[in-house]
C-alpha cells in the first residue's frame, strides 16, 4: 500500500511541470509550439522567480506565454520576442543575463573571486616558508651544540 502511495506521488511530481501550460495556449502548428516553449524557458516567472513561465502556474506566467505565443504568431523572431519581453520587464526576467556592460559584474565576479582565492593562498604559503618554527636556542643549549659539533 505505502509502495503504491509513494509511486503515484513520484509520477504526480514529475508530471508536475507539464500542468503549467494549459491546452488552450498550445499552438497547432508544432513548429511554432516548439519555439514557443524554448522562449518560455529562458523566461522567468516573476511570481515565483526561480521557475521558468513553461514550469509556472502563476497567472502573469500564463500572460507571459500567451505574449510570446502571440508575438511568434504575429512573425517575430526568436530574439525579437525576447527583446520585447526584455524592454517590457527588464532584464531580470531573463533566467540566463545577457553578457553586456551592465552584467559585467555579474559574470566576471566568479572569475574575480577564484583569481583573489588563489593568489591569496601563493601569497600566504610564501609568507609561511621563510619564517622558523621553533623558538632560538638558549645559551646552554647553543653551548653544549657546540660541544657536539667539536667532537
Amino acid at each position: 500500500m505505502m509502495r503504491r502511495l509513494l509511486l503515484t506521488l513520484a509520477l504526480l511530481l514529475v508530471a508536475a511541470p507539464a500542468f503549467a501550460v494549459n491546452p488552450d495556449e498550445v499552438l497547432a502548428d508544432p513548429a511554432l509550439e516548439a519555439r514557443a516553449r524554448t522562449l518560455s524557458a529562458e523566461l522567468r516567472c516573476m511570481v515565483c522567480q526561480n521557475q521558468s513561465i513553461d514550469d509556472s502556474n502563476a497567472d502573469l506566467a500564463k500572460d507571459l506565454r500567451l505574449l510570446v505565443r502571440e508575438r511568434i504568431t504575429d512573425g517575430d523572431s526568436d530574439e525579437a520576442v525576447l527583446n520585447y519581453i526584455v524592454s517590457r520587464y527588464g532584464e531580470f526576467v531573463l533566467l540566463k543575463p545577457r553578457f553586456s556592460t551592465k552584467t559585467l559584474l555579474l559574470w566576471g565576479a566568479p572569475v574575480l573571486l577564484v583569481l583573489t582565492g588563489g593568489l591569496s593562498l601563493i601569497a600566504f604559503a610564501r609568507r609561511r616558508t621563510g619564517k622558523p618554527t621553533g623558538s632560538k636556542l638558549t645559551t646552554d643549549e647553543q653551548a653544549r651544540l657546540s660541544e657536539l659539533l667539536d667532537k
